[in-house]
């Protein structure tokens, strides 16, 4: 079992990545302080894995919510609907959520321990490559609103990390190409030697090889722990983890949540900050046949939607978080490795690229 300690002082916590991981009651029962358990998943992952994990906890109290699954789910109505059920059945606040399901369930039920009586222990358990390699570790809790995506929510750490590489064998391909997206952000932003080592392993990752996955997942939770470590707000440096994801936020709020996954989005966002990175004579044109044939090889999309205008894209960019000042900010790629950001991106520029 690899073992990363995120360290962020009174909020560190350790991420736990191998196979089988849902068998180890050691593991959960070890971050658990109460007797009160509540798991938080959805309509897809309970049949899969929720009377597993509960029959491994029997000495716990334990009771679930499960919300319905996509990226529409993640709202203030399901966020009201965790309240209602922690209220209802009288949790306390030595209770423990444990967050079982993607991305939107580790967001939502992180969320909800942030909130709930100021503030409850959670667990993350994530199921989907990109929880696993990205938004189960850092503390980002978040529901979105129509008008942004995450834009209601807060910094809260859980209290471990629980990643069980096998659960990957159930989730479609789709899934699993969307969050090879992050995956390959790692590659971009700083790490060449992690880019090419992606180029070459297209193949075992693809075929689900475990050990390949298994480094692939500790190599992309390593990078974010300590980007995490050094920055947790996202007062700086963290800001380098958003690269693709200016564009890609645009794409899901025009497009409405769901109908492209998070991570075509970012794939979209990730090539379109490459252009306006060779646009601004910041990388090279061959560099940007790497990244988009990397992107292209777990099929996912290049271009931004035919529908979406440069009016749509900047409505949307005016609300991202990373702006200051008024001034629109972009993560942008200077090289395969490498990336920083940028406040000097003009309507002409925006223009040009799409």
């Amino acid at each position: 079992m690899a073992t990363i300690h995120l360290d962020l002082g009174a909020r560190s916590y350790p991420i736990y990545i191998d196979s089988g991981l849902f068998e180890r009651t050691d593991l959960f029962a070890k971050h658990i302080r109460g007797q009160r358990v509540c798991i938080v998943t959805n309509t897809v992952v309970a049949p899969l894995y929720l009377d597993k994990i509960k029959k491994k906890l029997t000495q716990f109290s334990l009771d679930e919510v499960i919300l319905p699954d996509g990226e529409a789910e993640k709202s203030l109505a399901n966020f009201e609907r965790i309240m209602s059920h922690l209220l209802s059945n009288e949790h306390g606040r030595d209770t423990t959520l444990i967050a079982l399901g993607g991305g939107v369930i580790g967001d939502i039920t992180g969320f909800a321990a942030a909130c709930y009586q100021r503030g409850i222990d959670f667990i993350q358990v994530p199921t989907t490559v990109l929880s696993q390699v990205d938004s189960s570790v850092g503390g980002k809790t978040a529901v979105n609103h129509p008008l942004g995506k995450n834009m209601i929510g807060a910094f809260y750490q859980p209290k471990a990390v629980i990643i069980d590489i096998n659960s990957l064998s159930t989730l479609p391909v789709r899934e699993f190409n969307a969050g090879m997206a992050e995956v390959i952000k790692y590659g971009i932003l700083g790490d060449k030697s992690f880019f090419t080592w992606l180029e070459n392993n297209i193949a075992a990752i693809k075929s689900n090889d475990k050990q390949t996955l298994s480094l692939m997942i500790e190599k992309c939770c390593q990078c974010k722990a300590d980007i995490v470590a050094s920055d947790e707000t996202e007062a700086g440096v963290r800001a380098l983890l958003n690269l693709g994801h200016t564009f890609g936020h645009a794409i899901e709020a025009e497009q409405g949540y769901g109908n492209w996954l998070h991570g075509e989005a970012v794939a979209t966002g990730m090539v379109l900050a490459a252009k306006l990175a060779v646009a601004m004579n910041l990388l090279e044109v061959s560099e940007l046949c790497r990244i988009e044939s990397l992107i292209n090889a777990f099929d996912l999309p290049l271009i931004a939607p035919d529908s979406m205008s440069l009016d749509d894209f900047v409505r949307h960019i005016r609300r991202d978080k990373k702006n200051i000042g008024g001034k629109l900010r972009f993560i942008i790629p200077t090289g395969i490795g490498q990336s920083e950001i940028r406040d000097d991106v003009t309507i002409e520029m925006l223009q040009q690229i799409l």
